[in-house]
This record gives C-alpha cells, structure tokens and sequence, in this order.
C-alpha cells in the first residue's frame, strides 16, 4: 500500500537503481565544524525530506565537507535543497541531464527576464550537482569539467538563440528556423552566427568557476537583410550575449565571459566577420593562437558553419613541415613566463604559500604547454595527435612516440591533481582564482577541503608535482635559450601573449624601472599582434619574441625607459618592414644597447632608426671616426644616377644616414664636437658640390647655357666656420660670373639674359636642397646674408658682389664674411671669388668704427633677442654669439693690416689672433674654451629636448649632458647645479673679455 506524501517525504531518499553511492569515507572531514552544523541545521530547516537527508550519514558528511569549507556551496545548498535530494536519489549524471535538459527544449522567444533565470537557474542547479559529485568522488576530473563545458554549451547556445530570434523580431536577420521551435540549435543553422568555445571550454576541461572564452564571428551574407550592416548587427548580439551572462542579477549569473581571444581583440570589433578572421590567421596570426586554435570548437549559433572556419584555417594551425623554427616562438611564451635562473636547480625549494597552481612553476600552465607545443611540432603529420584535450594529447603523443611514458605519466598524474587543488580554491567563494593562500589557516582549509589530514602532507604532495612537471618540462626543451633573464642577470615573468596582463610580467617591468608597466605591456602585446607595420610578419614576430627579454633589459636602463620604448613604437609603426632591422638585433644583441642608448637620449634621431634600417648598420658599425670620409660615396652616386630625381634621392639618402652616424656618435662620446661640426660640414659641402653640376645640366636642357659662365656657392656661418650643429642650416651666398659678351642664353628653349637665367638657377639650387623626398629633406636655407639681404637677388655676379663688398657692406656683413667658404663651383670660379672675398676680408677699415659698430650691434641683440631662458647658451651674454664677435670683429678691425689672423673656424681664428698679438694667450684659451662648451651644449640639447627654456633640464638629459661636456672641462661637474656653476663662470670669463676688447654693450 503506498505510503502518504508525508511519509514519503519525511523517509530518506533511496538512490535509483544503479545510481552511484555517495560514500561519507570519500568526503573530507569539515575544516570548520561549527559552519558544517550551521549547514545542517539550515538545510534541514527547509523541509522533511531535506531534514531527513540531513540525518543520513551521507547526507550529514555531504554537508559537512561543505558547509566546513565553502560558504559558497553551504548557500547553494540550501537554495538548491531539491537539487542535492535529486542527485541523491538518482545520482549525479540523472541530477545534471535534469537540471540542463530544460535549456534546449525552452523557448528562444521568451521575454529576456525568464531567459535570464532560467540560464541562472541552470548554473545553480549544475553546479552544485558537480561540486557535490566531485567531493563525494562519484565523477572523475574528466567528469566534473566535462559536465561544466557541456552547461556552458547549453547556456551559450540558448542565449544566441534568444538573442537571433530578438534580431529577426527588430527585422534586422531572416532565420530559417527549420526543424523544433524551441531547439536552439535550429535557430542557429543559417543565422550566420558562428560562436566558438576556446581555451577550457573548447578543450571541454572548464575549470568550477572558470570565465568561458569566446570566439564571435559572423558571415556577413548569410541572413542580415542589409549586408552593409551586418557587422553592427552581430556585434550588438555578442554584447547582449556577454551582458546576458554575465549580468549578476538576485538569481546570481551564469559565466563570466571574455571574447578577447578573437583575432587582434585590440583593433577589432567585438563580431569579427568570417573572410576578416581568415584573411588574419592567413597573414598576421600568432603562433601562440594557433596553439590557442588547437581546442577551438563551435558550441553555439551555426555549428556546421563554424566547422567550416575551422576546416579554412587548418593549414595555419597545423603545418605539414616540422617549423621547428615557428615553434621556437612559442617555447619562448612559456621561457618568458618562468626565467628563474637561480631558483631552477636541484635544491630550489617551491613555496607553498600564494603559488599559483595555474602560472606557477611546474603548473597547469606548464603541463598544457608542454603538450601544445609538441602538438604543433609532429599533428601537422599526425592528425592522431590533434586532440583538444590535455589528458588525451598526453596518451596520443605517449602512442606515437613522441614523448616519454614516465614523462607523460607524470604530467598526467600532476595535471588532475592540480586540476582537483584549483576547483577546490575556486569552490570557496566561487572566485576564479589558482592562487593558494599566504596564510596558515588558509592553506590548512585547502588541505582539508582536498582531504589531506594536515597541511604538510598536502604541501609535500603538491611540490611533489611540481617538481616533476618542472623536470619534465626542462627535459623537453633544454636545449632552448632561456629568454626570460637579460643579460645583467634579472629575471621574472616576461609574457605578452594572450590578451591580458600576466600579474607576474607588471612586477617584473616595474622592478626593472619601467614607470608605467601596463602601458609597457600593451605595447610590447600590440607588436605580438602584428598591429605595427614592423612586425606584421610571422618572421618578424618570432625574431621579436627571441630578442624581447634583451631588448626590455636595455631600454630599461635608460633614465627614462617608458618615454625610450615608446619611440621604439613609433619607429615599428613607421619602418615599411621589420625582419631586416629585428634580425640585425637579434645577431648583434650589443647593438640593442646602442639603439636603446639612442632612442632613450635623442628623441630626433628616432625618425631616421623608423624610416631606415640602415640607421641600424650605422649603430652596428660604430665606427665613424674623427677622420671617416663621411661624403666619400657621394660624388660617384650622384655621377652615376640616371637621371636628376635620382641623384637627388641619393643625395638625400646618403646625406640623411650619414648626419645621423655623425649624431649618434656624437652622442655617444665617440667624437667630439669639434669632429662632428666638421663631419656635419663636409657631409653638406659634398652634397651641394656633387649636385651643383647635376641642377646646372639639368636647367640647360630647358633654358641652354650661357657661354662661358659658372655658378658657384659660398658657405657662411656655421658651414662656412666647418662647426655645424645638429639641424643647422646653411647660410649661402649664390655668386655667377660670365664673360661681358654672354648677353643671353643660347642652345634652350627659351633663351634668358644672365642675371634672370642665374637667378633662376639659383632658385633651382636652393630648391634642390630644401625639398623634400622619401628621406625628408636635405637641409634648410638661409639666404639673408647675401648682399643686400632677403631684398636682393638670390644669385649675385661676382662684379656686384665685389663691388658690394668694397662699397655697402655694413660692418656686420663684413663679420659675416670671415667665415665664408667656397664650397662648390668650377676651379675657375672658385679662385675669383675666393680672391674676391679676400680682398672683401682685408678691406681697410676704422678699428674704432668696426668694434664700436659690433658693441652697438651686440646691445641691439640683447635687446630685441634676449636669450630664452639659462640654457639659451648662444643668445646669453658671455655666450656664443659674444665669442663669436670677438673673433669676427677683431679680424675685420686688423685683417687689413694682418691678414695672417684671418680663419674661418672660430677656434682657429681665435689662434691667429692670439699670435697676432691682438689677444693674449690666456683670453684666447677662454674664448675657445667658452666656443667648444657652448657649442657642446647646443648641439646636445638639439638632439635630446630642443629649445628649453625651464631653469632644470629633466635628469635623463642632464647626465647626458654632463657625460659629453665633461671630458673637456678641467673639474667635470657632477650634478646640474656644478654645471650651471661653471657655465655662469664660462660666461663671466668671455663677457669680461668681450668688454676689453669690443666694448660694453649697451641694452638701453
């Protein structure tokens, strides 16, 4: 006779036939036993049946191992009471199959409330049914995540059910809905949604509280009625579907979910269209994604469609040849995750506390890795060997012989004892974490919750592993550079594959001195992606991951490394291609140093390392000396080009490498000032030199010749001095000459007079070195010093500018023209008008008048052009300018009578001038002392920060200063103060001589 309701509900539940027995042994013990009786007590206050449960003994230990170490399952508990009745009585596999089966027969057209609880409702019910069935022993690790990934299927593809049919509803897909209504499945076939599992869930090996990682594609012609707006569509789908999971609502949420694993996440919508994907993976895919590909699975939307991605971009994944090469990539992920040096010897000891059984040394990490990268070696030949999940990889490579059994015993035996640690950390609070506890009692919890009577046992076993996995994983892949630890000895995490921040990796850039590690990651992440055109290659990439350790250890020596790396950045995002440059690095690694010492120290040499990677060669090299013939290949490829544009592409080319060796090791020390500025100067007189009769022939096409004449180019200022500094520019006087007969041009096709057709030449000339081009542009130009100004005609003849010179010339023209140079032009030419200007320097002159004019002209400066700030060496007084008149207007006072004084070059004129008696010895010493400091400091400040107008150079500029200013100073200062010190007595010093010997300048 049946029993009544009240009866039956009061008995304990008696297990269907077959259904597993939960055994109270199996269960550990309560870690916290006054929280297992507040369990009980609450759990049975639910109900008879619940109370009667609870006084089972397996009920009352089921309980117990929970309520004594998880608050999480002690409330799930209870709010799931019928659930853990159910899978008492019928057993966990029924428990499951009930708790899931509704999500595919409920209906997609539901309103978004009712689908949201029930999705939660599934995840309660599911997850205390696999919590209590792994605590109890009824189901095996393959078991427990198995049964997650399949709830995470199921919730997944219900969501992308209601959220198509949601679409079709505003107009926006045409679904065809064949077969069930309420089969999600059916609502997918055609809708052009593609959703893949990756990571855990596609593998099926979802940790207890694990995020599902997604994959979202779409085919933008398959059911959008406006293909032009797919991608809108379906990326509003893939947000609706992450908020629909992950949304924590009174019913709790279904899976945190990352969709960060689709192709380049950073640069791409949250919806990739499928001719997108595949044209990334065909061209810029990572090896690290293709060991990512490796468990990818379709588990929601259209399957069949999704198989077919996965059929397309199966060549990328699995490679017929053996890419050893490839493969060294990938080893290096996990070498940078791990490059303790000194902690992996015999006697390292793991520490127990805070480890991460994920990331950590000899974790789950290491084990999945291990068995990826052998897959990608051998499963391009061996399809046996694709097997998404770790365990069954581990078999497949054992079968063919491709790893040792011990080996793989050991990683398998390792694997689900890490598997069981990290599901017992996750059931505590339901916090995705594989983080052990720092604490005694924390620790004592896990090893309690694992079933081990004390927390040594459990730390003895856990080592254990490790150490093997951490074995195995070294015996694997010895023979690989370890590139996790530079070449000064640190070491620590180094990984930037992925989509996130490895914790680890931040520490270590912080420790190294990076400022801001986060923007630093991101950074190295987007090359890794391919997002900067320098390494959109696989070759590139690869070289990259090689070279990565090094390369952060230089830049991270700079002062300041963030603003160094970022240039780096900048120089990737501008180089048409980065294999040649990256593997120059990765053949030299000194050369690493030197590029970071660049980038660090002179922001403007960093275009130039961006647009050439023979900048790279030049670092290389380093041996641009005092006496290198900078310009030696100028005048043969310039002879030699085609045609015009060629040559001036040369020019361009070749002037552009060189002025930045000539910077650069400026830079360095490895020439000084004096060398560079005549380097700088030769470099400039080549190029106008070898071009000079390249513009001639090529304006005589057009306008013919004129008989007898010639064009040439005098120097002034810094080029005609031989001291040109960073960015000068050059001062040029345009001088032609003709016979008195030559009244026009002949031969052209339009025949000019003298005067027009040498302007317009000149015109031509100056054209040539101020255009730009793919190099940029040769140089600036200034012609305001020729006669009569910026009023007077660009190119002057040589009778006027003679006659200009004997009768205009003001004296500060007459100044101007100590420094002139000839620098290019035929040798007839040149000998006439250096004649001229030799003639023009010794004109006589009023001593009086001329140092009297030049004390004028200094107090006009100093009024209408005071200096800029205490760095403004060369407008300060007592600076620059102020040696440079001494030397100017003495020579012009005295040249008339001593012609021996005069020199172009400050320095050697200053010489002359001291033997000529018109200085003494010891002001002389000062001037060129003063002349070489300031010009020092000029040309460092131009190539690190410009202008600068501030009291304080920022630090990383001022040890750059103080290293190439102090090698020529008697005490070289040792801080910025020191050096301010004795630039206000460097100034002093030539002030007072200025006063001496040209006069007071006054102001007002």
């Amino acid at each position: 006779m049946p029993r009544s309701r009240e009866a039956a509900a009061a008995a304990p539940a008696s297990p269907s036939p077959g259904a597993p027995q939960i055994a109270a042994a199996r269960l550990p013990r309560p870690f916290d036993p006054q929280a297992a009786s507040q369990l009980a007590q609450r759990f049975a206050e639910r109900g008879a049946a619940e109370q009667a449960f609870a006084a089972t003994a397996e009920g009352a230990a089921l309980l117990a191992a929970m309520g004594g170490h998880s608050s999480y399952l002690a409330d799930l508990a209870v709010r799931e009471s019928a659930t853990l009745l159910r899978l008492a009585e019928r057993g966990p596999d029924a428990a499951f199959a009930l708790a899931v089966d509704p999500l595919g027969r409920a209906d997609p057209d539901a309103g978004r409330a009712q689908v949201a609880a029930l999705l939660r409702q599934a995840k309660r019910q599911a997850a205390l049914i696999a919590a209590a069935a792994d605590l109890a022993g009824l189901w095996p690790l393959d078991r427990v995540t198995g049964a997650l990934s399949d709830l995470a299927d199921a919730c997944t593809d219900y969501a992308c059910a209601h959220l198509l049919r949601e679409a079709q509803a505003r107009g926006e897909l045409k679904l065809a809905g064949g077969g069930a209504r309420h089969d999600p499945r059916a609502t997918g076939r055609g809708s052009g949604l593609v959703v893949l599992g990756m990571g855990k869930l596609g593998g099926r090996e979802l940790n207890y509280s694990s995020d599902i990682d997604l994959m979202v594609l779409y085919d933008p012609l398959a059911a959008a009625y406006d293909a032009d707006r797919a991608g809108a569509i379906y990326v509003r789908l893939a947000r609706d579907l992450v908020r629909l999971l992950e949304d924590r609502t009174e019913d709790g949420y279904v899976f945190r979910t990352d969709l960060r694993l689709r192709p380049d996440p950073a640069a791409t919508p949250l919806a990739v269209s499928l001719p997108a994907a595949i044209a990334y993976y065909e061209s810029m895919g990572q090896n690290w994604e293709r060991a990512a590909m490796i468990k990818a699975r379709p588990v929601a939307g259209d399957r069949a469609l999704g198989d077919g991605f996965l059929r397309e971009i199966r060549p990328f994944v699995w490679r017929r040849h053996l890419d050893f090469a490839a493969v060294a990539d990938i080893h290096s992920i996990k070498r940078q995750i791990h490059a303790h040096k000194g902690a992996r010897g015999a006697h390292a000891r793991v520490q127990v506390e805070g480890h991460d059984v994920k990331l950590g040394r000899g974790g789950i990490r290491e084990i999945e890795f291990s068995t990826q990268v052998l897959q990608l070696i051998w499963g391009g030949r061996d399809p046996v060997l694709r097997d998404p999940t770790t365990l069954g990889a581990l078999a497949a490579l054992v079968a063919a012989g491709r790893i040792e059994r011990r080996t793989a015993a050991d990683m398998a035996d390792a694997y689900v004892f890490l598997r069981n640690v990290e599901h017992r950390l996750q059931m505590v609070a339901d916090r995705q974490t594989h983080r052990l506890p720092e604490d005694e009692a924390g620790l004592a919890r896990i090893a309690s919750f694992l079933g081990f009577d004390a927390p040594e046992s459990f730390a003895a076993a856990l080592t254990g592993h490790l150490t093997r996995v951490e074995r195995a994983y070294a015996g694997l892949f010895e023979a690989a550079p370890d590139l996790g630890t530079n070449r000064e000895g640190a070491s620590g995490s180094l990984v930037f594959t992925g989509v996130e921040d490895d914790p680890e990796t931040i520490e270590t850039l912080r420790r190294m001195g990076f400022q801001n590690p986060q923007a630093v990651g991101a950074t190295v992440r987007a090359w890794h992606h391919g997002r900067t055109r320098a390494t959109r290659s696989e070759r590139a990439r690869e070289l990259l991951t090689e070279i990565m350790p090094a390369l952060l250890g230089a830049f991270a020596k700079q002062p300041q490394p963030d603003q160094a790396l970022l240039r780096l950045d900048a120089a990737f995002a501008r180089m048409q291609a980065g294999v040649q440059a990256l593997s120059l690095l990765h053949r030299n690694p000194a050369l690493l140093d030197r590029l970071a010492f660049v980038l660090g120290a002179a922001p403007a040499l960093a275009d130039h390392v961006a647009h050439s990677a023979a900048a790279l060669d030049a670092l290389l090299s380093g041996t641009l000396a005092a006496d290198t013939d900078v310009a030696a290949p100028l005048p043969a490829l310039v002879k030699e080009a085609r045609f015009f544009e060629e040559a001036l592409d040369s020019t361009r080319r070749v002037v552009t490498e060189r002025r930045f060796e000539i910077d650069a090791a400026a830079l360095e020390g490895r020439i000084d000032v004096d060398a560079a500025g005549m380097a700088r100067s030769d470099l400039a007189d080549a190029a106008i030199a070898a071009l000079l009769p390249r513009i001639a022939a090529e304006f005589a096409q057009r306008h013919g010749k004129v008989k007898g004449g010639a064009l040439g180019v005098v120097a002034l200022g810094k080029l005609g001095a031989r001291d040109m500094l960073p960015a000068s520019d050059l001062d040029l006087i345009l001088v032609y000459d003709h016979p008195e007969d030559a009244l026009e041009s002949t031969g052209g096709a339009k025949q000019l007079p003298p005067s027009q057709y040498f302007g317009r030449l000149a015109n031509q000339v100056v054209a040539a070195l101020t255009s730009p081009g793919a190099e940029g542009k040769l140089f600036e130009v200034d012609m305001r010093l020729r006669p009569s100004g910026s009023k007077g005609p660009v190119a002057v003849s040589l009778a006027g500018f003679a006659r200009y010179q004997a009768e205009s010339a003001w004296t500060w023209e007459r100044m101007a023209l100590t420094r002139a140079r000839f620098v290019a032009g035929a040798p007839g030419l040149k000998r006439k008008v250096e004649a001229a200007l030799k003639a023009a320097r010794t004109r006589p002159a009023d001593a009086a008048q001329v140092l009297a004019d030049a004390g004028a002209m200094r107090a006009r400066m100093l009024r209408d052009l005071p200096a800029e700030g205490p760095w403004d060496v060369k407008l300060m007084p007592g600076g620059l300018v102020e040696t440079e008149f001494v030397a100017q207007a003495l020579q012009v006072a005295h040249a008339h009578r001593l012609p021996a004084v005069l020199s172009p070059t400050t320095r050697i004129a200053l010489r002359n001038l001291a033997a000529a008696g018109l200085l003494t010895e010891a002001e002389a010493a000062t001037l060129t002392a003063a002349d070489r400091l300031w010009r020092a400091i000029l040309a460092h400040l131009r190539l690190t920060v410009g202008r600068w107008g501030e009291e304080a150079l920022p630090e990383a500029v001022a040890g750059g200063l103080l290293a190439a200013v102090g090698k020529q100073m008697a005490e070289p200062p040792v801080d910025q103060a020191g050096l301010r010190t004795q630039m206000r007595a460097m100034a002093e010093a030539v002030r007072a001589v200025f006063v001496r010997r040209i006069g007071l300048p006054d102001a007002t």
